[in-house]
């Protein structure tokens, strides 16, 4: 065994990237990087007690170019007896029909294809051939477009990827390291000429930024992975820090978070990064694609004040808002306005987030209680969402109080106003802002001529 196959092997073993009996799929297009590493890995499988399959995508970009990679790569196999599924998807059709970045569909179909096989080929693990390179191109490529933290973190060794993992045991070497080997092996491989080209970023990288770098510091690239790989060790701590961050300082109900901005300011900066990230992961579900360094910062912002009100925009139709000691985040939909419902009498009602009883006197509960005299409003009483010029008259007032200056003086975040649930008899006078204020037809305390009662609690 060389040098190269001991590297590679200490990394797999000191990662625990393969078990005995591992089925691996390895992801080969042929050219000099996957070429090697499927020479390794049919090199070493009786030593690693596995077995190997191959996959290939033939993105069908290139014409006979491609085509004649396709009939390399299934040659090898054959040669080697080694079983192998490849396919041809018209990437270059799909682009001109749904437009946006050609390498991302390559990469969503390419890795489509990889799952299905997966799955019918039963293999526990994907391979693929990224090494120290892709890693210290990644990682730059992240710096310049306005990196986040898990930006800079680059390619993990191991990941979940459909039912099983996939892994990269190359990252412990360079691309030279892996030519090398591959030349000793008398191995070949196919060329493909759009690595040539500058037309994509990572190519720019590797042709104009990178060799200058190497002439620095010829183990950079192997100092990448080094790096990379503390950083990710320490994300995973924080996070897991985070997490209490995040229980301690954030209350969901229904689709709505509610961030307390004294709670989140009284923690530390590392933390207050991962809690939003943590927040937005549970929204988006992978919100690393959907954020640029500048809304992160936008959203930092958010929270250095409680003076005033702002609102951001987030991507697939949420919005954050700011209003005094809490931000809400919500999709638009949340907020938009609910239909009239009648109050049925000595009947419970839920509307949105309050529960509301209407009656005679019900005894033990654990809400609101206010009591008034039927002859007083005028039944049927509905319960609405604000409408331009709203009044309330409250109780010791001379005059009726405009509802949204209302609104501000009881802290009701401004995402809430335009939806929370009012109280309104026939005549359409606001009786009640629920769970707020009550109008002066309402006491706290039962008086001796009240004959009904308004009960109001948390649905939630």
């Amino acid at each position: 065994m060389d040098s190269f196959e001991v590297n590679v092997m200490h990394y797999i073993k000191k990662q625990q990237l393969v078990d005995a009996g591992d089925r691996l799929l390895i992801a080969c297009s042929g050219g000099v990087d996957s070429m090697g590493l499927l020479y390794f890995f049919h090199t070493v499988r009786t030593q690693l007690k596995i077995e190997i399959v191959v996959a290939h995508v033939d993105h069908m970009l290139r014409g006979e170019a491609s085509a004649t990679d396709r009939a390399f790569v299934e040659a090898f196999c054959a040669a080697r007896n080694i079983q192998i599924h490849s396919t041809a998807i018209p990437v270059a059709q799909m682009h001109a029909k749904e437009g946006g970045n050609l390498q991302t569909i390559c990469r969503r179909e390419r890795y489509l294809f990889l799952e299905k096989i997966m799955g019918t080929a039963r293999c526990t693990k994907l391979v693929t051939a990224h090494h120290a390179d892709d890693q210290l191109e990644t990682m730059l490529m992240s710096l310049a477009k306005g990196a986040t933290i898990k930006g800079l973190q680059g390619m993990v060794v191991s990941r979940p990827f459909a039912q099983g993992k996939l892994i990269r045991p190359f990252l412990a070497v360079t691309k030279e390291q892996i030519a090398s080997y591959l030349q000793s092996r008398g191995g070949t491989y196919r060329e493909d000429a759009s690595n040539a080209k500058d037309d994509y970023t990572r190519n720019r990288f590797r042709h104009h930024i990178i060799p200058l770098l190497v002439e620095e510091n010829h183990h950079i690239a192997t100092h990448a992975v080094q790096l990379a790989s503390q950083l990710q060790q320490d994300d995973v701590y924080l996070m897991e820090l985070a997490q209490g961050a995040y229980t301690r300082s954030v209350k969901k109900t229904a689709e709505i978070y509610t961030i307390d901005i004294h709670a989140f300011q009284s923690e530390s900066p590392a933390l207050q990064r991962r809690l939003i990230l943590i927040l937005l992961n549970y929204i988006y579900n992978d919100s690393s694609t959907l954020f640029s360094q500048s809304l992160l910062s936008s959203i930092y912002a958010l929270f250095e004040t409680t003076n005033g009100s702002a609102t951001i925009h987030l991507p697939n139709h949420y919005m954050m808002q700011r209003a005094y000691d809490t931000v809400t985040v919500c999709p638009h939909k949340v907020y938009e306005e609910r239909a009239v419902e009648v109050v049925t009498l000595n009947k419970w009602l839920n509307y949105g987030h309050i529960q509301l009883f209407v009656g005679t006197y019900i005894g033990q509960h654990d809400g609101e209680c206010y009591y008034f005299q039927a002859k007083e409003v005028s039944f049927p009483l509905h319960i609405r969402t604000r409408q331009e010029g709203d009044r309330m008259q409250l109780a010791n007032m001379t005059q009726a109080k405009r509802l949204s200056r209302l609104f501000i003086d009881c802290k009701v975040p401004l995402a809430e106003r335009d939806s929370w649930p009012l109280l309104v008899d026939a005549e359409d006078e606001v009786l009640a802002v629920l769970g707020v204020r009550v109008n002066n037809k309402f006491s706290k305390c039962r008086r001796t001529e009240d004959d009904c009662v308004l009960i109001v609690r948390n649905a939630h």
